[in-house]
C-alpha cells in the first residue's frame, strides 16, 4: 500500500473539505496532479477533488457548511469551493460517452474506476484519500516510478477523444518522464495515425500547451519526438529541432525560457499559429531579427537591454554553431547600462531637421563601434566638420 504525506493534504481548508462531503456519505479523494507531484517529490499548486456527489449535491452541502461554492463547470461536473482563501475544483466521478475530438458529453458515475478510464494518462489517474492512502485503478504508480508517460487503455482512443492530448503527450514526457528510457513506441505510432485530427484544436489551446512544454528543464528529447511523429509540422510548419538542445546545453542551467526556445525552432507564422500575445510576438520577431543582424551583443545590450542581449548570443551560438562570446553576461551589463554623452541640442547648431537627427545617430553609432569609449568632444569634433 502506497500512503502519502504532505502539507496540502493535512491543511484545514482540505481537511474541511474532506468532511463536509465525507460527513454527507460521499466518496472524496484528491486526484491528479497533487497526487502525482507528492509522489515525485515535486511542487503543488493546485488541489483537485473527485467525488461521488453530484454536483448540486456539492452545492447544497457547501451551503450546509457556509462555505463558499462557485458553479464553474457544473454542466460537466465542477464545483469550485473556497475554503480558508483557497479554491478548490470538487469534480463528480464521470465517464465520457460521446467525444468530437475537442469536447466530451459526460454522464456522471458512481465509481473511482469509471472516472479514471476517462483520463489521459495512467500517471494522472492517482487518487488519495484523506487518510494519504493512495489508490491505483489505472496501474499509474509503476508508470510514475518508472517516469513513462503512457496512454491509459487504447493510446488511439484516448487521442481522438482530444485530440490535445498528442500535445499533452510530448508535455507530460519533457516534465515527467525518463530520456534515458525513450518515448512509449504505443503512444508515438497512435500520434503519427492520428494526426488528421490536430486541425480540430484552437490556437490558443495549442500555444497554451507548446509553451509549457518548451518551459520543461529539458523538452529536446520530447520535441525532436514530436518532430518524429509528423506532430511538430502540423503545428509549427517549417520548425527544425535541430538548434533546440545546444541551446539548451549552452543555457547551462539558467531558467527555462519558453519563448527563446521556441525562437531557436524557427517556423512559419508562429505568433499566429500559436496566439502568441502581442508582447510575445514582437519579442519573438526581435530575436529573429537580431540573430540575423550584423551587430555586436554590446549594442544589442545598449539598445534593447542585456536580457536580449544574451538571449541573441545563445540563439546564435546554438542556430550557427559558433562559441558564445567571453564574459557575455558582464559585457551585457556593462553596455546596457551606458548613457550617451551627446543629446539633440549639441548638434543643433550645426544641424536642423531630419540632418540633426541622422548626424545625431552617426555619432551614437561611432560611440557604440568604439566600444562606448569617446567622449562627448570627441564626437563633436568629427560633426563638426
Amino acid at each position: 500500500m502506497t500512503r502519502i504525506s504532505a502539507d496540502w493534504l493535512t491543511s484545514p481548508a482540505t481537511s474541511r473539505v474532506f468532511s463536509m462531503l465525507n460527513d454527507a456519505g460521499h466518496a472524496a479523494f484528491a486526484v491528479g496532479g497533487c497526487v502525482r507531484n507528492t509522489l515525485l517529490g515535486a511542487p503543488v499548486s493546485d488541489v483537485d477533488i473527485a467525488t461521488s456527489a453530484r454536483p448540486d449535491r456539492v452545492l447544497d452541502i457547501a451551503a450546509a457548511a457556509a462555505v463558499r461554492a462557485i458553479p464553474t463547470g457544473i454542466d460537466h461536473g465542477t464545483v469550485t469551493v473556497v475554503v480558508n482563501g483557497q479554491p478548490f475544483e470538487i469534480t463528480t466521478f464521470r465517464k465520457d460517452i460521446a467525444t468530437d475530438g475537442r469536447r466530451a458529453a459526460v454522464v456522471f458515475a458512481d465509481t473511482m474506476e469509471a472516472d479514471a478510464r476517462r483520463r489521459d494518462f495512467t500517471m494522472n489517474a492517482l487518487y488519495a484519500d484523506p487518510a494519504g492512502t493512495v489508490h491505483d485503478p489505472v496501474g499509474g504508480l509503476p508508470d510514475l516510478r518508472n517516469r513513462r508517460v503512457r496512454f491509459i487503455d487504447d493510446p488511439g482512443e484516448r487521442i481522438r477523444e482530444d485530440y490535445l492530448r498528442t500535445l499533452r503527450f510530448f508535455r507530460f514526457h519533457a516534465w515527467y518522464g525518463d530520456p534515458a528510457q525513450g518515448v512509449d513506441p504505443e503512444a508515438l505510432a497512435a500520434i503519427a495515425a492520428n494526426l488528421d485530427g490536430l486541425e480540430r484544436l484552437s490556437r490558443e489551446r495549442v500555444g497554451a500547451e507548446m509553451k509549457k512544454l518548451l518551459a520543461a528543464a529539458d523538452p529536446a528529447p520530447a520535441v525532436a519526438a514530436m518532430q518524429q511523429t509528423g506532430a511538430l509540422a502540423r503545428f509549427l510548419p517549417g520548425a527544425d529541432t535541430r538548434a533546440l538542445a545546444p541551446l539548451i546545453h549552452l543555457e547551462d542551467g539558467a531558467p527555462p525560457d519558453a519563448l527563446r526556445r521556441l525562437a531557436a525552432l524557427g517556423g512559419e507564422d508562429v505568433a499566429d499559429l500559436l496566439r502568441l500575445s502581442r508582447a510575445e510576438a514582437r519579442r519573438l520577431r526581435l530575436l529573429h531579427e537580431l540573430v540575423a543582424a550584423a551587430v555586436t551583443p554590446e549594442e544589442i545590450a545598449y539598445r534593447h537591454g542585456a536580457v536580449t542581449a544574451i538571449d541573441v548570443a545563445l540563439l546564435r551560438a546554438a542556430l550557427l554553431e559558433t562559441p558564445l562570446p567571453a564574459d557575455l553576461a558582464a559585457r551585457a551589463d556593462a553596455a546596457a547600462a551606458q548613457t550617451f554623452p551627446l543629446r539633440a541640442a549639441d548638434l543643433a547648431g550645426r544641424f536642423q531637421g531630419p540632418a540633426l537627427g541622422r548626424a545625431l545617430r552617426q555619432c551614437e553609432q561611432r560611440w557604440i563601434d568604439s566600444g562606448f569609449r569617446l567622449t562627448r568632444d570627441e564626437l563633436l569634433r568629427p560633426a563638426a566638420q
